[in-house]
């Protein structure tokens, strides 16, 4: 062959072996993976750094190993990310960035810094563009904190979760001039003394699950985030005397000991306002008592230095700048009543959700609820009566979501949904308000009437009556609705089957638990997708649910033996979730089971609660299929004795019988020897 023709074949070879040098060059047992310029090492049992090519090497990914000191990065001076969480780490060798210019992101959380934190701190005060830093779960004090932190004044994010500070002072983050973003929930602080002034750029603090009593004197007006909750925090005060506009846009103070409305900021942007879970009211009513117009606060530290607040607690100005609020949650704290003008206030409010509180009326005309209200939440109070006219209503065009579960309701104005033109879901369930019979229709909005219309309203798309005693359904009740959600369990009796008809174009869910019902043709409705029938003595699964594309089926507490072996079949191909607990089943009919187990689209909830019977008494979990038989029983001895104790009986009658006849004597000899005896006279 000419030597000529050799050339394009080696040119070939020659391009593969050059781009197959770089992989075949690095180590083929090495735990890590390369993908572009990030070096994936996790989960590889590394006590040490691993070997890998060093050119361009940008993020390297250590988590989960074993790697108690870390001393060898010199090799990669392009590094920007490091992460070596959850594996032990003790200490960072004092050198070992010394080439790494170019670093941003270092994770470090999850290990034990704080054994070797006096090395560690040394090496992190060479890293000058250092940007975020993770040194979460790693046993902290303060001391060790404030050591970790100096100099470096580059850094903009910073999480310390998890850790043991206590507390903290003007010098805790003097360094970080940049700080944006501050962690420090989970910890076991008491104390923030002054402990933010030299972070004029921090945008973002937790402080959630910590210890502490109070928030006075609160004046960081560029903080856009402050996450306060799980304290045990009784007073929130802002500084008053500041006319510049506090940035603070969310504010959680949510399960804490808040016993007043916070004293916002007179000038805010404040859109997001979590109080949920407190012991807070309105104290408004004492004003009538003179003595009581001016009240003297006095807070104390643990520096027992002393500050006094006077204040009028009922002041409406104390309640600072509301006007930009979105979100009001007050869920869960002993609200009887809103002050006078409390709701005007808040013009831009979308979302009120002031479940499980103390309200007893609501009046939707003085309360004067603006058009932007998407969302009212007045779930588990006391309310008995519910007040509004035409003009109320009609500012309400907005409203969406109304919750009024679990009051005292029996009586409502008759037009209250019916005039909300964009309403979509209802809850009324645990009260005694009925549905109308079209004798009983009225067109008065502001006549009080224990029954609703449901029907023409256009917009609704969410129904749910739980627990209103309903016995029975007017066939019209739901004509022209379009019902994707109807609730109705917990209303035993109740006849629904006449009335549903007309939503079997548009329901995809339904709940009857709880109402005795024992079967229901739901053939028809092809939207159906989740169907609750607890709680019925159901014996049997009605076969119409084989017509329809179901996806979520709720049959516990039930009385079903077993599931036909078609039935379950069929269900098995259709089915993604199941309820089953509740009810005992044969155990030497379980074939079902299995089917369930062998569908893997299939989620049995509580599959580890469903029993079986295999025996008067005795019960068994179906998991646990070691523990019940279901062959044919061996035959007892007992039916032998029982069979052959007569005819022993009857054969021994008969012998004696026979004896008898031909031995007569023999009987009345033994009769005159034993009862016959002589006698002296």
């Amino acid at each position: 062959m000419p030597v000529q023709g050799l050339t394009p074949i080696l040119l070939c070879l020659l391009a593969m072996w050059r781009i197959l040098t770089p992989v075949s060059s690095y180590p083929q047992h090495s735990p890590c993976q390369l993908v572009q310029k990030t070096a994936v090492c996790n989960n590889g049992k590394l006590s040490s750094m691993p070997e890998l090519p060093p050119e361009n090497l940008e993020e390297l990914q250590l988590n989960y190993n074993q790697i108690k000191t870390l001393q060898d990065i010199l090799q990669y001076p392009s590094l920007i990310t490091i992460s070596l969480a959850c594996n032990g780490l003790e200490k960072v060798q004092p050198n070992v960035f010394q080439n790494s210019k170019s670093l941003e992101n270092l994770n470090f959380a999850n290990n034990n810094i704080h054994i070797g934190y006096e090395e560690t701190s040394a090496a992190l005060r060479k890293l000058h563009a250092l940007r975020f830093l993770d040194l979460s779960e790693n046993e902290l004090n303060d001391e060790m904190a404030f050591s970790l932190l100096q100099n470096l004044s580059s850094l903009e994010y910073l999480n310390l979760s998890g850790n043991l500070l206590r507390r903290l002072d003007e010098t805790s983050f003097r360094d970080l001039h940049n700080l944006k973003d501050l962690d420090l929930q989970r910890n076991r602080m008491f104390e923030i003394d002054s402990a933010f002034g030299s972070n004029p750029k921090l945008q973002r603090l937790n402080l959630a699950f910590n210890y502490l009593p109070c928030l006075t004197d609160f004046n960081m007006t560029q903080l856009v985030v402050l996450n306060a909750s799980y304290n045990s925090i009784e007073w929130f005060i802002s500084r008053q005397d500041l006319n510049e506009t506090f940035q603070l846009e969310t504010l959680d103070l949510s399960n804490n000991r808040l016993l007043f409305f916070p004293f916002l900021p007179s000038h805010s942007r404040l859109q997001n306002l979590y109080l949920s879970h407190n012991m807070l009211r309105f104290y408004e009513h004492f004003a009538d008592n003179s003595t009581l117009q001016n009240s003297s606060v006095e807070f104390y530290n643990l520096k027992k230095h002393m500050k006094n607040v006077t204040a009028q607690l009922w002041d409406d100005n104390l309640h600072g700048d509301i006007s930009s609020l979105d979100t009001l949650d007050l869920r869960g704290n002993q609200v009887d009543y809103f002050p006078d003008g409390f709701i005007k206030k808040m013009s831009s409010l979308s979302r009120l959700r002031m479940s499980m509180n103390c309200l007893e009326t609501l009046n939707l005309t003085s309360e004067q609820f603006f058009g932007s209200l998407y969302e009212l939440d007045i779930s588990n109070n006391r309310l008995n009566q519910i007040s509004a006219d035409d003009g109320s209503l009609a500012t309400l065009g907005n409203l969406t979501y109304f919750n009024l579960s679990r009051n005292n309701l029996e009586e409502l104005p008759f037009g209250l949904f019916s005039s909300l033109p964009r309403i979509h879901s209802i809850d009324l369930s645990y009260n005694n308000i009925g549905i109308c019979r079209p004798d009983e229709i009225n067109t008065n909005v502001s006549i009080l009437t224990p029954c609703l219309q449901w029907n023409k309203i256009e917009s609704l798309r969410q129904l749910y009556l739980k627990g209103c005693n309903l016995e029975t359904v007017p066939t019209s009740a739901f004509t022209g609705l379009s019902l994707t959600h109807l609730e109705l369990s917990d209303n035993p009796g109740i006849d629904v089957q006449d009335s549903l008809q007309s939503l079997s174009g548009t329901l995809q869910h339904l709940g009857l638990g709880n109402t005795q019902i024992q079967d229901v043709d739901l053939s028809h409705f092809r939207s159906l997708k989740s169907l609750n029938l607890s709680r019925n003595s159901l014996s049997h699964i009605t076969s119409s649910l084989h017509e329809i594309d179901l996806k979520v089926l709720d049959i516990r507490d039930n009385r079903l033996s077993t599931i036909p072996s078609g039935q379950a079949q069929s269900l098995a191909s259709k089915l993604h979730t199941i309820f089953l607990a509740g009810n005992t089943f044969n155990c030497c009919q379980t074939e079902w089971f299995r089917t369930f187990e062998r569908a893997k689209t299939v989620n049995m909830v509580g599959k580890s609660d469903i029993e079986c019977q295999d025996g008067p008494t005795r019960t068994h979990k179906l998991l646990d299929s070691q523990s019940f038989s279901c062959s044919a029983p061996e035959e007892s001895i007992l039916w032998y004795i029982l069979l052959l104790v007569p005819i022993c009986l009857f054969v021994t009658g008969v012998s004696i019988v026979v004896f008898l006849t031909y031995k007569p004597k023999i009987l009345q000899t033994s009769i005159k020897k034993k009862y016959l005896k002589p006698t002296s006279y």
